[in-house]
């Protein structure tokens, strides 16, 4: 059954046995669905298929510094589960919920940031509320998890400031609660340390956080970049901020210097860029496939990879060539040269290229797989078929595991996060 461009498929894709291996033809990788937790059944038939009943709707999944966790963001559970890895013995899980007793989390009672207006009517605190976490990334060598929630709970129509949750990965513990603008959906760390860029889907705008100390009461807003026109928030009650979210704002990376942000136009399509020496926004890039949605800069700083969600693309593109494009724009929308392209297959989401960039990994939701594309050929060397419908991805920092989690859409599919074993095709 087909509702617009998405797919529902029978209950018993779900339940596809854990040995099951999908490769592509020309495949030189064998990718083995190894392992999976999920919180749709409580009696299992295997031992590699572990019931948590925490895993509602996960979102993202990502390592820890020196990669002994697993970090899972649990959108519609409020939470972020952690498991020991590779054991996934479950350690804990971390709970977006804010009340009287955590109020000194919010450092001075902080509330909002760039004057944003609350739209909801509220009695209690406006620091009274459920996270829904959505991504999240590492800064201080790891020390600190960085969790942005979509929403608080009471904010229906996302309309009103959200927040970001900043855990120390010592004890798992969130130690500081600071406001955003509305749908926080990304956050990236500069390589220097010294930048936290927070990106709003819900307004045109970035948040930058200066976190140059060691010490998270000292973090504060420096400044706020916006791509070309601010979206005010007022008359959205009631609508979807799917497509309610200007150029909904997602994918976002600094160069390895840096001093410029690149970040992705899901909504209008293109890929901004701003040089944060001179505060300069330098215009937009549009030669690039439909809904861009998630950037990688390659290790070795050059290139830059794009997922696009509708058209079911990734591009590759040279950092020094897209970044001379973007000083002639001026400020302005331009076409700029075309990467090179390859088709992954509808509804291209996360993606990651693993620690020795020989291979990327993309999240296919549409086609409910885990697609590996060899980078020194940019051709495709293996699929594997995951649980509906795949939407975040973690490589495991040997490179030998894909952590893929599947969200699901209109209460099909989801709730589930497989585990694939990455190895060489015998020939």
């Amino acid at each position: 059954m087909r509702f617009g461009s998405v797919i529902f498929l029978p209950m018993t894709l779900i339940l596809l046995g854990f040995t099951e291996i999908a490769v592509a033809q020309n495949g030189s990788l064998k990718l083995t669905r190894e392992k999976r937790i999920q919180a749709f059944l409580k009696e299992t038939k295997s031992e590699n298929d572990i019931y948590d009943g925490s895993i509602r709707s996960p979102k993202s999944a990502l390592f820890s510094a020196d990669g002994s966790k697993l970090y899972i963001n649990a959108l519609e559970g409020y939470q972020t589960v952690v498991y020991s890895w590779p054991e996934l013995k479950r350690l804990k899980a971390i709970n977006h919920i804010f009340n009287s007793k955590n109020q000194h989390l919010f450092l001075n009672n902080e509330e909002t940031v760039f004057n944003y207006s609350f739209y909801s009517d509220l009695e209690a605190s406006k620091n009274n509320f459920k996270g829904k976490p959505v991504e999240m990334t590492l800064s201080h060598n790891g020390r600190y998890l960085w969790v942005p929630y979509y929403r608080r709970d009471y904010d229906e129509s996302a309309q009103s400031p959200s927040a970001v949750a900043i855990v120390d990965t010592t004890s798992d513990t969130i130690v500081r609660v600071m406001p955003t603008g509305p749908i926080p959906k990304f956050v990236a760390a500069s390589p220097d340390g010294k930048t936290m860029a927070v990106t709003h889907w819900g307004d045109n705008t970035i948040g930058l956080i200066d976190i140059s100390s060691d010490d998270v009461k000292d973090f504060f807003y420096k400044e706020q970049l916006i791509v070309e026109k601010q979206m005010s928030q007022k008359g959205l009650e009631g609508t979807d901020r799917d497509a309610t979210c200007g150029y909904c704002l997602r994918g976002t990376a600094f160069t390895p210097d840096s001093r410029y942000l690149l970040v992705a136009r899901m909504g209008g399509g293109g890929l901004a860029a701003f040089d944060l020496e001179q505060n300069k926004y330098l215009g937009t890039i549009l030669n690039v496939k439909a809904t861009p949605r998630h950037l990688v800069i390659t290790e070795n700083g050059l290139n830059l990879i794009v997922s696009s969600n509708q058209s079911g693309f990734v591009t590759i593109f040279n950092l020094e060539i897209l970044l001379n494009d973007f000083f002639k724009a001026q400020g302005k929308r331009i076409l700029g040269e075309k990467g090179q392209e390859l088709f992954v297959g509808k509804g291209a989401r996360t993606i990651e290229v693993d620690p020795k960039g020989a291979y990327l990994y993309a999240a296919v939701n549409d086609g409910l797989k885990l697609v590996a594309v060899e980078m020194a050929t940019f051709k495709i060397v293996g699929e594997a078929t995951i649980d509906p419908y795949p939407v975040g991805l973690a490589v495991s920092r040997d490179g030998r595991h894909i952590v893929i989690t599947s969200q699901g859409h209109s209460g099909r599919g989801g709730n589930s996060v497989n585990i694939v074993r990455v190895e060489e095709a015998q020939p």
